[in-house]
């Protein structure tokens, strides 16, 4: 090591005179110390690394107690911001796994708001006077609206069917198509969900092709439940062939055996009404004569996360007295949002207007080349000859392993900016503040209006402005 690198070395300060720099000039003040001596130590430690392995001698002012101060407070500020942060989907996937899944109706913000910040009934019988049951504060409108004769509800739909299937078939064998052992996110699958309950997965049919005689050949002495698994999140198509749950039901009544259905993304919606592709809602299955059925409160019902269970008042029961529910049991702040979701569903118009994952899968394409032309017409405002936006005709998706046939007719912004490659675009979006999503095609930055809110426009607009004015000449 050369005298210059040693020098510099011994001119690093200790931890406890930036402490008191930073202190004398209040820099320091709304920094708790947990965070303040590790960003300390930080900001040295670079420095030291920097020194070493540098061919040049640093500045002097890399060491003033101004720089490493304001070093701190940046590090710092970093450091305690909030990791879940707000960010915008300019994906076109409305129900988008890894940014949050499906929106909350602004309309149950303020019950959310009462029940967290106040005390609440949660498990207190107010007509009795007594303890309740919190499962009892959803169960009445999950019933109206959905025909069942009871209904429960816990964390999400993978906890759902592992509870029924521990409640219903925990040593038994449990017969399902060999098509519909499907893998949901995380790389959990319903033979492993089975597994962990207790269950015994028997196979029939093929991948493709599955008929009632492979279920009937299949039951013998230890068969304890008949499972349906729709496919929601991928689809066979070809020569195939799938027995339909009337007729499974059919089957479950002549061997006097119950019938399970796990809908994943349940809908309470005919999204067909709405010119998209026909998926089974829950009220068809319950029709069918399930006995019970599983669904998600967070995908298509656009509701909090959530596993709602509905069924035969006789296998509810079974299931609320089963160990595995206290330690699968929803919080307070859940059942506030799911009940608050639920009650817009009473009328269907008014949930497909304030349900935000209704509305932008049924959203109107004149209304989403409307506000493509309006981002479009913001970037062009920025009169920098660098950039060129486009409007191009593409597909938005419902995601979270919904609907996954449905190409929904969307119109997009592409842009592109001179010198600066489509890469580079997402990576200053994605970093911006609040970071925005979207995705790149043809060497383009591609943004989808489907998923963006309106205050979102301006935004985008502006975090493109500061880009170019970033990778101007002599920046």
């Amino acid at each position: 090591m050369d005298d210059t690198k040693q020098t510099q070395l011994r001119q690093l300060p200790g931890v406890d005179s930036i402490v008191e720099a930073g202190t004398k000039s209040g820099y320091f003040d709304d920094i708790p110390k947990s965070v303040l001596i590790p960003a300390i130590r930080a900001v040295i430690d670079d420095l030291r690394e920097q020194i070493l392995k540098s061919d040049e001698t640093l500045d002097r002012t890399c060491f003033s107690s101004n720089s490493l101060v304001t070093e701190v407070k940046i590090r710092s500020a970093r450091t305690m911001a909030s990791k879940l942060r707000r960010t915008i989907n300019a994906t076109g996937v409305v129900v988008h796994t890894n940014l949050g899944r499906s929106l909350l109706s602004p309309l149950v913000i303020d019950q959310l708001s009462l029940i967290a910040t106040r005390y609440s009934n949660l498990e207190f019988n107010l007509e009795k006077g007594k303890r309740g049951s919190r499962y009892s504060q959803v169960e009445d409108i999950l019933c109206e609206l959905s025909g069942a004769p009871a209904a429960m509800v816990v964390n999400n739909n993978a906890g759902a069917v592992l509870l029924c299937l521990d409640t219903i078939a925990a040593g038994s064998e449990v017969i399902v198509s060999r098509g519909e052992l499907v893998e949901i996110g995380g790389a959990f699958r319903i033979p492993d969900v089975m597994t962990k309950s207790g269950a015994i997965l028997k196979e029939v049919g093929t991948t493709n092709r599955t008929h009632p005689r492979d279920y009937e050949n299949a039951i013998c002495d230890n068969t304890g439940l008949l499972l349906k698994v729709h496919t929601s999140n991928y689809s066979i198509v070809g020569f195939t062939s799938a027995v339909s749950l009337p007729d499974l039901v059919t089957i479950g009544r002549r061997y006097h055996l119950p019938v399970m259905e796990d809908l994943g993304s349940g809908t309470l919606v005919d999204f067909s009404n709405y010119g998209l592709l026909k998926e089974p809602t829950v009220q068809e299955s319950l029709a069918a004569g399930v006995d019970v059925v599983t669904f998600s409160g967070d995908k298509l019902l656009g509701g909090p996360q959530a596993g709602i269970i509905l069924g035969e008042q006789t296998i509810i029961d079974r299931i609320k007295a089963n160990p595995l529910t206290r330690a699968l049991r929803i919080d307070k702040m859940t059942l506030a949002v799911l009940e608050a979701t639920l009650q817009l569903y009473r009328d269907e118009k008014k949930a497909v207007r304030q349900i935000p994952t209704l509305q932008m899968l049924t959203m109107p394409i004149k209304v989403i080349r409307c506000r493509a032309a309006e981002l479009k017409s913001g970037l062009d405002r920025l009169s920098d000859q660098r950039l060129a936006a486009v409007l191009l005709e593409q597909v938005s998706k419902a995601g979270g392993g919904s609907l996954p046939l449905l190409d929904l007719p969307t119109s997009c912004v592409g842009v592109t900016i001179d010198n600066i490659s489509a890469n580079a675009i997402e990576q200053w979006m994605r970093n911006h503040t609040p970071p925005i999503i979207g995705r790149i095609e043809s060497d383009r930055f591609i943004m989808d209006p489907r998923t963006l809110q309106e205050e979102e426009l301006g935004m985008i607009e502006q975090a493109f402005k500061d880009l170019l004015a970033n990778r101007s000449e002599g920046k």
